[in-house]
Parts: C-alpha cells; structure tokens; sequence
C-alpha cells in the first residue's frame, strides 16, 4: 500500500504519455483515476498510522557510502507524512478534475495532464522522502517539470 500511493501517479503518467494520443480525454480518465485512487490510500493509511502509532522506514537502498558517512535512499512514513500524503493528493485529484473540464478543447491535452500526474509523483517522494539531500535531489526535478 505504501509504494501503491507513490507509484500511482506515475502509472498515471507513463499510460497518458504512451497512449494519451490513441485514448484521446481517456487519458484525463486514467489519469485523475490513479491520483484519486492515490488519495484514498493515503486517507486509509492516514487512519491506519492514526490509529496504531506506527512510524514506517522503507530502506530502499544505500546511496553514498564515503568512510564513516552513510547515506540511505529511505520513504519515511508517519503521522505528519500521512496528513502531508493527504493533503497533496486530494488537491491533486482536484486540479486533475478541473484541468480536464477546463482545457475540454485544448488538443495537447493528454500531455499535459500526463506532466501533471508526473508532477504530483514528485511531490509524494518529496513528501515521503526521508533525507535533507534526497529532497533537493528532488526538489531540482520538480523545478525540471515545472520549467519543461
């Protein structure tokens, strides 16, 4: 569930970017669906941290290994991360069903909607992400999606 609520949106984006052209307004569709379906995992995992307590870390792997100095590509999960998770995914969902109304006519549609589900998978490992350095890692690629 934990990694479900990150990827999403990035399923979001790869469906809108391959085959946004061929499905046309489905791709606003696919698109608004995973951010949705995104924020409902993140409203129960909001309950579930609520509920137990609990403080998950995710060590994916280890980034830089340098002597005494360790650093770990890790996803923080608590109570302040959930409310975070929440609150950026649901304004997601609604700038995601706005732009589809709002832009019905526009013919670049389904790429822009596809640069939008990227931008919100950004924001969730910038949310979720567990070092100071990994979050201006991340905040540089956010800044690329932005300016792109």
């Amino acid at each position: 569930m934990f990694f479900l609520i990150i990827l999403l949106p990035l399923l979001g984006f790869f469906s809108g970017s391959m085959f946004g052209r061929f499905i046309g307004v489905g791709a606003c569709i696919i698109t608004t669906l995973c951010t949705f379906s995104s924020f409902l995992l993140s409203f129960s995992l909001l309950y579930h941290i609520i509920q137990t307590g609990n403080v998950y870390v995710f060590n994916l792997t280890k980034w830089i290994s340098v002597d005494s100095l360790e650093v770990n590509w890790c996803f923080y999960f608590d109570s302040l991360t959930s409310i975070m998770l929440v609150i950026v995914t649901f304004i997601s969902s609604l700038v995601h069903l706005y732009s589809t109304e709002y832009m019905e006519n526009d013919p670049h549609l389904p790429r822009f909607m596809s640069y939008l589900s990227l931008f919100t998978f950004f924001m969730l490992i910038l949310v979720t992400s567990d070092i100071f350095f990994s979050y201006l890692l991340d905040e540089k690629v956010l800044a690329y999606v932005l300016i792109y």
